[in-house]
């Protein structure tokens, strides 16, 4: 079979069929929404429209935030007294709208005000000291930090020191001991009596702006929503208020430089969604940041030229290029390191590489997390360099910045939480950072197949799937942390129309049809899937979101594929006469039935390749699993369907190449038999060496045959072969022909290759398929 990539966990029905078709008349939305609302607690229509409801009373008083008083009683007397200011703030999506929101508020004020935002290869994250002393020279005397600056204690100490004031506006985790500040301005700060401790650094950015301007400034909404969906904080609360009411802010395109970003990353004229901000504007944001410097960004969101903004946004995109391209390109070195022999034994991945760009390092973890199930820290540096700079990213199971605490004098730099962290470390220091790392995921018994879990809101049918039904799903966004989008497992009678779309033919295009309508499904990246549902198209189970595709104004429901899986074991058919070197380039475990067979494709392979060879007589014993590639043809049915009834394979794909057809050539007649010993009963030595072709001609039959009568011959003592030369042994003991081993072999080849090489396909498949689960070991019929 082939397993689905998460493991899919259905919601538990702690509700009636009634039940979902009363909230649903109640709250005029569809039974396909009153179910999701149901599994997430909202059971009653009072508490569906408080959630469907943007009121304005979810947005909180910003006094209540700790120290926010302080703040703006600093700001203002420096705006009074105009004193410099500096808004220093971070270089991802959170950071810049965060500093946009600031610097554009305290400009509307009327301050003497500068912004600031760190690059990440030369000043690192947060609170940089260099910098601060430049400050200072330069006569700041008020520094407002945004989306950072609660672990800046040494160089908030050095600026208080030396005459110059700095407000931390942050939301990351505090540490023990606090920055000694004029203000510390924080959602979760200890005794705070804020009632929503989950704010991004924009929306703290914001409430500030709110207390300073006096007002809710909803001009700053549509940043307030890239920033929020950006750092992937919960949707719930007053963040779903002040993004819901963003989206429709940046749907209206009332900034100048939004809308060039929207433009060339082609949104223009479209409502946004949160899809948009979170695949499309976010990471051209963060690009910037990664590899460039991202008060560029800063610049893009507060101008108001259309020139300018034109030219700031065709440059980020085609620096989001450059990242995505830097990603791929690493990537693909990265994951061949990490399928290497050490590694592929490991339950975590350290990966070196030389000259990689630092800025997507985490990504690169993150795609090696993905791909292989394992926790991951990605490192690089130059030739010269005593140190590796990298990311780390985890799963669940292993909190990493505990598991990598442990030894910290091992780092120059070092910092994270549960599922990421940042590093520095000296080349040395690898082995025990390799050993560390390893020795953790053991402690916690980590099991790197363990699939990740896959929450699945409810099961619907195609047939139930309307335009209607999915514009009501909409109506629960925005979606994202603590409000995921639904997840639905799809139940259909049929896989239709499947095929490869992209530039790259690598997604999968396909439709589920139900009773009286098919669905279109699309999946991302499973391009490669395809041959396992032609020839499965009756088991594949699907699980997705439902969303809507409006293609020459047609406006028809389409599922996202998130997960699929197929509940019989795909058997795909690509049965061939000829091997070549794109056929050993597959994620596979290909298995030889004949040692020469693998000899002579060796060369193919990549040394890192799974390979099994199962000539001889341990064959039976071997039990293979995962996806199986059989290369060549086996010689006995019998053996082969005894060996098929022990795996464990999740998909088979069948080459049985095949050098000699036995049975093409078929057995050789008496007559043929006979022919061939009076020949070498007159002729009493033979060197077929030079006189083969000769031969042939003579009795006018196939070499093949010719080569295979003289082995039989050979194996009964009828003749000798000595160095190619052929002679009759005098007076042979009368044998038939059938006890000869080759005799033997031939007969078995006939039956095993007329059933496997000569079948249809579709029988061939549900013979295969009947032997991986046949109990009744040595039937081959």
């Amino acid at each position: 079979m082939l397993k689905p990539k998460y493991e899919w966990q259905l919601a538990d029905k702690k509700y009636t069929a009634l039940q979902v078709s009363q909230l649903a008349q109640a709250c005029q939305v569809s039974e396909i929404t009153a179910e999701v609302l149901l599994s997430r607690g909202y059971d009653t229509p009072e508490k569906v429209e408080v959630f469907l409801t943007a009121d304005p009373k979810m947005i909180h008083d910003p006094f209540l935030l700790h120290d926010m008083k302080k703040a703006v009683d600093r700001i203002q007397q420096a705006i009074v007294a105009n004193e410099k200011i500096v808004v220093y703030g971070d270089y991802d999506a959170d950071g810049v709208t965060s500093t946009t929101i600031m610097f554009e508020t305290l400009n509307e004020l009327g301050a003497n005000v500068d912004y600031f935002v760190p690059d990440r290869f030369k000043d690192g994250y947060g609170p940089n000291m260099a910098e601060y002393q430049q400050f200072i020279e330069n006569g700041v005397t008020l520094l407002v930090t945004v989306d950072n600056g609660v672990a800046g204690n040494e160089p908030i100490d050095y600026a208080v020191a030396h005459g110059m004031d700095v407000i931390v506006t942050d939301h990351h985790e505090l540490p023990e001991k606090l920055p000694n500040a004029t203000a510390i301005v924080h959602p979760r700060y200890p005794g705070s009596e804020y009632p929503f401790n989950d704010l991004s650094g924009v929306g703290v950015a914001f409430k500030v702006a709110s207390a300073l301007l006096d007002e809710v400034p909803e001009e700053f909404l549509d940043l307030v929503a890239i920033g929020t969906i950006g750092d992937l904080v919960s949707l719930t609360d007053e963040n779903r208020f002040l993004v819901t009411n963003g989206l429709k802010l940046l749907s209206e395109g009332q900034r100048v430089g939004l809308n060039a970003l929207l433009k060339v990353s082609g949104l223009e004229n479209q409502k946004i969604n949160e899809q948009d901000i979170g695949f499309t504007i976010a990471p051209r944001l963060n690009a910037v940041g990664r590899i460039g410097n991202a008060g560029e960004a800063v610049e893009l969101l507060t101008t108001f030229d259309e020139e300018k903004a034109d030219l700031i946004a065709k440059h980020i995109d085609s620096v989001n290029d450059q990242r995505k391209q830097l990603v791929e390109d690493i990537y693909a070195e990265a994951i061949f390191q990490a399928q290497n022999t050490d590694n592929s034994n490991r339950k975590t991945l350290v990966i070196t590489g030389t000259d990689w760009h630092q800025g997507v390092l985490g990504i690169v973890a993150s795609r090696l997390v993905e791909a292989t199930g394992k926790p991951t820290i990605v490192l690089s540096g130059n030739h010269s360099d005593s140190d590796l700079k990298g990311s780390g990213r985890s799963v669940a199971a292993l909190n990493l910045f505990e598991a990598l605490n442990a030894k910290r004098e091992i780092y120059e730099n070092f910092g994270g939480h549960h599922m990421a962290v940042g590093l520095t470390i000296k080349k040395e220091n690898i082995p025990q950072l390799r050993d560390l790392f390893e020795a953790a995921a053991v402690e916690v018994n980590l099991d790197e197949h363990q699939a990740l879990p896959l929450k699945i809101d409810g099961v619907v049918k195609a047939d139930q799937v309307s335009v209607t039904a999915i514009q009501d799903l909409s109506k629960l966004g925005p979606f994202g942390t603590d409000n995921p989008i639904p997840e639905f497992e799809i139940k259909f009678d049929q896989i239709a129309d499947a095929k490869q779309i992209g530039a790259n033919q690598d997604h999968l295009k396909f439709q589920m049809a139900g009773k009286s309508q098919k669905i279109d499904a699309i999946a991302f990246k499973q391009g490669a899937m395809l041959p396992y549902l032609q020839v499965q198209p009756g088991d594949v189970k699907v699980v997705g979101t439902l969303e809507l595709n409006t293609w020459r104004n047609q406006t028809k429901p389409q599922v996202m594929v998130k997960d699929l899986c197929v509940d019989a074991v795909p058997v795909i058919d690509q049965r061939t006469t000829h091997l070549n070197k794109q056929m050993f380039d597959r994620q596979t475990t290909y298995v030889f039935f004949h040692k020469k067979t693998y000899e002579k494709v060796q060369h193919y392979l990549n040394p890192a390749a799974q390979v099994a060879i199962l000539s001889g007589e341990s064959t039976l014993e071997t039990v293979l699993a995962g996806d199986l590639t059989l290369v060549d043809c086996p010689d006995s049915l019998t053996r082969f369907a005894n060996w098929l009834a022990n795996q464990k394979p999740d998909a088979m794909t069948v080459y049985f190449y095949q050098r000699n057809n036995a049975y093409l050539d078929g057995m050789p007649t008496r007559q043929q038999s006979a022919k061939v010993f009076k020949f070498f009963a007159n002729h009493p030595v033979v060197d077929l060496k030079k006189q083969l072709p000769d031969v042939v001609a003579h009795l006018h039959m196939e070499q093949n045959l010719l080569v295979f009568l003289i082995q039989v011959f050979f194996e009964l003592g009828f003749v000798k072969i000595d160095n190619g030369r052929v002679s009759l042994v005098p007076n042979p003991k009368p044998q038939k022909l059938s006890v000869a081993p080759t005799y033997q072999l031939r007969q078995q080849q006939i039956k095993t290759q007329e059933k496997l090489l000569y079948s249809k396909s579709a029988a061939l498949t549900a013979w295969i398929q009947a032997r991986l689960t046949d109990n009744n070991k040595g039937v081959a019929e």
